[in-house]
C-alpha cells in the first residue's frame, strides 16, 4: 500500500501566506482543517508554512509525505453517529528551525506572508531571559517570533503595511496580549531598537482567541479500518471530534486577511471574548474537573461511561445548568445550546476519554475551573452550589490515594500532593477539621474558602463524611436524588 503523498493525491500549489508555530495534533485536526476550508470555499488563497517549536517534533514526517495528511472526525452531528475523513492539503512547506534558522527567517521576507498562527502549549507563551543571541534559533518561541519579526522590519525598512495578523491559539487568558508583553519584553531585554519595537507594536495586530475541539490524536486502535477505506497509509493521521468553536477578538486587520468566520464554520469575531472563555472554562473544564473524582470514585474510568450512567449523569447535567449557567453573562439560549452540546460531546461513542488523564494536576483546576463558579454563585445567588461542594469533598478523597483496593496514581505539583498526603495522614475522624485544612489551603486556592460562606465548611465536612463512611455511589445518590 503506498503512502500518502504528491505521487497519489494531487495537492494544490499555493503561496504561502500562513505561518504555523506548530505541528502537533490540535492545530492539524483545527486550525489547518479550517484553513482548508477557507481554501475550498474560496473565502482565501493560501498555503501554510509550519515551524516546529521544539528542537523535537515531526515536521520531518510531514515533509515525508509532502505536507499532505488525513483528519478524521468522529462524533455526533445532529443526532446521528459520524465518522468521515478527508486530506488536508494546505500545508506547503515544513521548517525545522533549530537545523534550518536562515531558511525560517527568509520568511520574514515574504511579501506573500499576512498572517502567523501558534500554539505552542500553555507554557509556550513566556519571556525566556537567556534567549540573547539572535545569530542562531532561539529556544522560545516569543524568541523565534521576535527575530522573524525582526528580520521583516530590517529587510521592508519599517514598512507599516508589511506588518503581520498574529493570532495565537495557546490556552491562556488574553494570549494575543500576552504575547505582545512578552515580545515588548524580550526586545527590550535584547536592547532592540525602539523603532523597531514600535513598529513591532503598532504595524502588527495580536488577536486573544478561544478554541475549543477534543483532539484525541493518533488513532492507533482504528488506523488498520482507515487504511483499508482510504487505500493509502498515513503516518500523520490525526482524529478530531466533530464539534468545533474558534472565538477571536475583533481586528479589522485580521478580518481582512483571515476571514475565518465567512464559510459557515463555528467561527466568532467578538468585541469581548472573556464570556465566551468563561462559557467554555466554567461548562466544559469545570465539568470534567467536578465529574472526575465522583465518577472515578464510583469505579467509572471514561467521560462516556460517567455521563451515560444514569445517577453521574445527572450530577454533571444538574451542575451544569442549574450551578454555572446561571454565573455567566450571555443570552440564556446560548448558555443552554452550549451545555446541550458540551453533554452531547462527552457522549461521543468515538472518544475514550480517560478520567485519570483530565485528572492531572486536578488540584491546580479545581482552583482555575471551578473556584471562579463557586465564588460568583454565592455573590450572586446568596447560597451554596451543592454539586460544586460535594465535587470538591470528592476531590478530598480522591487524593486520600486509594479506590478500593487500589492506589489511585496522583500526579500534581508535588508540594499540592504533599499536602494531600499530610491532610489524610492527620486525620483523626474529625471531619470538620479536615474540611476546613481543605478549604484553606493559601498555597493553592489563593484564599480561604471557609470564609466565603458560613455553612460553606460544614456542608463540606457533611460531603466528605457521607462519602467514606457510605461509599462514593450511595452518597452521589443521595445528593443526586435529594
Amino acid at each position: 500500500m503506498q503512502q500518502l503523498s504528491k505521487q497519489i493525491y494531487n495537492k494544490p500549489e499555493r503561496k504561502i501566506k500562513i505561518m504555523q508555530f506548530g505541528e502537533g495534533n490540535f492545530l492539524r485536526a483545527f486550525v489547518d482543517w479550517i484553513i482548508q476550508d477557507l481554501n475550498d470555499k474560496g473565502a482565501i488563497d493560501g498555503g501554510v508554512a509550519v515551524v516546529q517549536p521544539m528542537p523535537f517534533g515531526r515536521v520531518k514526517e510531514l515533509a515525508e509525505q509532502d505536507g499532505l495528511y488525513t483528519l478524521r472526525l468522529e462524533g455526533i452531528d445532529d443526532g446521528k453517529n459520524v465518522k468521515a475523513s478527508r486530506v488536508i492539503d494546505v500545508i506547503g512547506d515544513c521548517i525545522n528551525p533549530f537545523a534550518e534558522y536562515e531558511r525560517f527567517l527568509k520568511y520574514g521576507e515574504s511579501e506573500d506572508l499576512q498572517v502567523i498562527i501558534s500554539n505552542t502549549t500553555e507554557a509556550g507563551i513566556a519571556v525566556d531571559p537567556t534567549d540573547t543571541d539572535f545569530s542562531a534559533c532561539p529556544k522560545s518561541f516569543p524568541g523565534k517570533l521576535l527575530a522573524l519579526l525582526k528580520r521583516r522590519y530590517d529587510y521592508f525598512k519599517g514598512d507599516a503595511g508589511k506588518g503581520l495578523a498574529i493570532i495565537p491559539c495557546e490556552l491562556i487568558d488574553d494570549n494575543g496580549e500576552e504575547l505582545y508583553r512578552c515580545l515588548t519584553e524580550l526586545a527590550r531585554i535584547n536592547n532592540m531598537d525602539e523603532k523597531f519595537i514600535e513598529w513591532m507594536q503598532t504595524a502588527n495586530s495580536f488577536t486573544s482567541t478561544l478554541v475549543d475541539r477534543i483532539v484525541p490524536g493518533y488513532p492507533k486502535d482504528e488506523i488498520e479500518n482507515i487504511k483499508k477505506e482510504t487505500g493509502y497509509t498515513d503516518n500523520n493521521v490525526v482524529k478530531g471530534e466533530i464539534f468545533h468553536l474558534w472565538v477571536l477578538k475583533k481586528q479589522p486587520r485580521v478580518q481582512a486577511v483571515f476571514p475565518a468566520d465567512k464559510t459557515g464554520l463555528n467561527v466568532i469575531f467578538a468585541d469581548d471574548i472573556h464570556p465566551y472563555k468563561q462559557r467554555k472554562v466554567k461548562i466544559l473544564n469545570g465539568s470534567h474537573t467536578a465529574l472526575v473524582p465522583v465518577a472515578y470514585l464510583c469505579g467509572i474510568d471514561t467521560v462516556g461511561e460517567a455521563v451515560n450512567d444514569p445517577v453521574i449523569g445527572k450530577f454533571v447535567k444538574d451542575f451544569v445548568f442549574e450551578e454555572v449557567n446561571p454565573t455567566i453573562d450571555l443570552p440564556q439560549e446560548q448558555m443552554t445550546a452550549f451545555a446541550n452540546s458540551v453533554i452531547e460531546r462527552y457522549r461521543n461513542p468515538y472518544i475514550r476519554h480517560e478520567l485519570m488523564s483530565i485528572a492531572l494536576n486536578s488540584t491546580t483546576k479545581f482552583k482555575t475551573r471551578l473556584l471562579p463558579t463557586l465564588t460568583d454563585y454565592i455573590r450572586i445567588k446568596g447560597a451554596l452550589p451543592k454539586r460544586l461542594l460535594f465535587a470538591f469533598a470528592a476531590l478530598t478523597v480522591f487524593h486520600r490515594g486509594k479506590r478500593g483496593d487500589e492506589d489511585i496514581a496522583l500526579k500534581d505539583d508535588p508540594a499540592y500532593l504533599d499536602f494531600w498526603k499530610e491532610l489524610w495522614r492527620e486525620f483523626d475522624g474529625d471531619y470538620v477539621a479536615l474540611a476546613r485544612k481543605a478549604l484553606g489551603f493559601g498555597q493553592a486556592w489563593d484564599t480561604d474558602m471557609n470564609a466565603l460562606h458560613r455553612d460553606l465548611t460544614q456542608t463540606v465536612a457533611g460531603y466528605i463524611r457521607a462519602i467514606c463512611e457510605k461509599g462514593m455511589r450511595q452518597a452521589v445518590e443521595e445528593l443526586v436524588n435529594g
